[in-house]
Parts: structure tokens; C-alpha cells; sequence
């Protein structure tokens, strides 16, 4: 499954600082279609990602009956991505 979406990078405070990108509604609904065939477990999805020319490998995490795309600090220091800053996302759900 590919999609393509825009959202804005997000900051999760734990121990330590983490990055996602908000999967929207409408893209998690399609996500759930076929969560259950693509999770290896604990609700994660994995997924090739792209933003601008980056690409990276990792896996959704389902938040709020939706999901969250973690951006990984190569990523986001790479393109000098910081909360708030609206991305555009290419994604592929591996299935």
C-alpha cells in the first residue's frame, strides 16, 4: 500500500525527546484496513518512508486510532526538520 501525505513534525517528552510525523485520519483509516496482515506485533506497522529525498525504514505506532511515523534524528537533522515544520510523506506499508 502507498500513500502520500503532509503533516507537521511533532515532539513527544519522555526521558528523552522523540520526533513523529501524525499519520491524518484518512490515511490511518486505510492503515487499519490491512493493520492486522502488515503488524509483526504489538500493533506496529512497518513502512519504507521518504521525505523530500530521504529515505528510511521504520514502523508506525498506533496512537488515538491513528498513527504516528517516527522520524528518525538522521532524518530529521539531515533536512533540519524541528516541531511544527510541515513535511510532505511518501510512504510505503510493507506488508
Amino acid at each position: 500500500m502507498e500513500l502520500t501525505f503532509a503533516s507537521r513534525v511533532i515532539e513527544w517528552r519522555g526521558p528523552a525527546p522523540y520526533y513523529f510525523v501524525a499519520v491524518p485520519d484518512e490515511e490511518s483509516a486505510d492503515i487499519r484496513e490491512v493493520a492486522a496482515r502488515a503488524s509483526y506485533g504489538w500493533g506496529v506497522i512497518p513502512v519504507e518512508a521518504r521525505i523530500d529525498a530521504v529515505d528510511f525504514k521504520t514502523s508506525l505506532f498506533p496512537k488515538d486510532g491513528g498513527y504516528l511515523l517516527p522520524l528518525k534524528d538522521a532524518v530529521r537533522k539531515q533536512r533540519g526538520l524541528a516541531p511544527g515544520d510541515e513535511v510532505s510523506v511518501e510512504m510505503i506499508v510493507r506488508m
